[in-house]
């Protein structure tokens, strides 16, 4: 029986080309060390799900696969909720249970760090990380703010109001002057869209201010984080490691959360068509995962499984990393091939429930009692089945994984702030920048009136052309570049983007 179950395993994660090491395969307590379970390189754009309860071990999977992707030239984004996975930038420590793991799984530890690039949205922690309210769009500041249908409903008309009358929202201050305004002087403009009543536009200033207390207010304006300063590598061919911050804002799950959606559906719009290739453009991964689902309306699910099933077809892999599948829509789950599944624990009915649906989402097994191992399995073990490069699932393995080659735990501080410091990205994103949009505008308006009700036609038309002028100009200004976004939104309310001179960027 042993040597069959190496025999088989041996031949289902066999595998030409490049691969990312998982661990070795376990069977009733013994590592098979002969036999290596990975994922095909190629695949890692089939996206994944990394699930198992607290403190079985998903952030340290997270962490090993991360580090081989960016040395295999694969970069990589991740978001770091307690702040542990900021030791990537770091080399790890040979200590005892490393060494006997490794040595267990019949592959040596050699301590390596990543190139790793720090990003917060609240600037805090990291490079800061803005993207305008335009961009962010009516669907997905509607979640951020907690509106219901109607209030959702009512925020997407208003929009459409700014973009018809080439209003940029780029703050939440633009935004709250509009809501000013179309419940006073503007109202009658506002009718051919359809009613507005005061009592909503109370509701989103509230929610707009609680919004801003919660400290969001600087996540929103300029300049807004351009997608490919995530598709990056470093002079020597790594991918770089994007981490994403947000121990500081962890309270705030619905900001982090959308957050992380509007980057995935910007990415999803902004990089090329590439098919088929050797290895991933970026792989993507989205942890605590349960949050962007709930509360989540159905459009917002269907956006969200619409991006997930087409941005494959960019080079895009992203990987689920949450408690058990259950967190995730049936839609979405079936899209996710590769599965790494940490223990589960049993301890009430709705337990034992989860446990059986977690179970019937992997492929029968001729040599695990799968309901039975997932309770059994001790930290850094998980149930593995990947995608093969036929598309086909591999046979059903316990694995024990590989430990991290990099620092296990957090980077002091200092150390963290030294690399924020040397980021080439901190020139362009350290400050921020307050140009003029729909809040300047609506306050020149209200200020040319009076004048313009007693000046004569030309007086008045003079002053119109200017102010034409004026949007022009800012069109047209080499710091606007956002401003030559499509004013019409797509997927997830996100504007599209001109295709434009990508940057290149070096430092490490």
């Amino acid at each position: 029986m042993a040597s069959d179950f190496a025999a088989v395993m041996e031949a289902g994660y066999t595998f030409e080309g490049e691969t990312v090491l998982l661990g070795a395969p376990l069977m009733d307590g013994k590592v098979a060390a002969t036999v290596r379970v990975r994922v095909p390189l190629s695949m890692m754009n089939r996206h994944g799900l990394i699930a198992g309860a607290t403190g079985t071990g998903k952030t340290k999977t997270l962490q090993g696969l991360a580090e081989q992707l960016s040395a295999a030239g694969v970069p990589v984004f991740l978001a770091d909720m307690k702040g542990d996975l900021s030791g990537l930038g770091a080399p790890g420590e040979a200590d005892p249970r490393v060494l006997e793991r490794s040595k267990a799984i019949g592959t040596p530890f050699t301590p390596a760090a990543s190139p790793v690039e720090f990003l917060s949205l609240s600037g805090t922690r990291g490079i800061p990380v803005r993207a305008t309210v335009s961009s962010f769009g009516p669907l997905l500041l509607a979640r951020t703010l907690g509106l219901n249908d109607t209030q959702e409903s009512a925020l997407a008309m208003v929009f459409k109001y700014c973009d018809d009358s080439k209003l940029l929202l780029l703050d939440l201050a633009d935004l709250r002057s509009v809501l000013q305004h179309l419940i006073g002087d503007g109202a009658a403009a506002l009718q051919q869209y359809g009613a507005l009543s005061k009592a909503t536009v109370g509701v989103l200033l509230r929610e707009i201010t609680e919004l801003e207390q919660q400290g969001a207010g600087p996540f929103f304006g300029e300049p807004e984080f351009e997608i490919e300063d995530l598709v990056r590598l470093t002079q020597d061919g790594r991918g770089v490691v994007s981490v994403l911050e947000l121990d500081d804002i962890q309270d705030h799950p619905a900001l982090f959360s959308t957050f992380m959606m509007w980057m995935l559906a910007s990415l999803y719009r902004e990089l090329p068509e590439i098919g088929d290739s050797p290895k991933p453009k970026l792989v993507f991964f989205f942890d605590e995962a349960h949050l962007l689902f709930e509360d989540a309306g159905k459009a917002l699910r269907d956006q969200i499984e619409q991006v997930v099933r087409l941005i494959r077809s960019k080079g895009v892999g992203v990987f689920f990393v949450t408690h058990t599948p259950k967190d995730v829509p049936a839609e979405v789950l079936a899209q996710l091939g590769h599965r790494v599944q940490h223990a589960l624990r049993a301890f009430s009915p709705d337990d034992e429930k989860d446990l059986r649906a977690t179970a019937n989402t992997f492929p029968r097994s001729e040599f695990y009692d799968i309901p039975k191992v997932l309770t059994s399995l001790g930290i850094g073990e998980a149930l593995v089945t990947v995608l093969s490069p036929r598309g086909t699932p591999t046979p059903v393995v316990a694995t024990l994984l590989r430990p991290p080659s990099s620092r296990m735990g957090p980077i002091a501080p200092e150390s963290l702030k030294k690399i924020v410091e040397a980021s080439p990205l901190r020139a362009e994103y350290a400050e921020a920048v307050d140009r003029e949009s729909a809040r300047e505008v609506l306050a020149a308006r209200a200020g040319a009136a009076p004048a313009s009700e007693s000046a004569p036609a030309g007086k008045g038309a003079a002053k119109e052309t200017s102010l034409a002028d004026t949007v022009g100009k800012a069109l047209s200004s080499p710091a606007g570049r956002t401003l030559q976004r499509e004013l019409v939104r797509g997927l997830l309310g996100v504007l599209g983007v001109r295709a434009a001179a990508r940057r290149r960027r070096s430092g490490w």
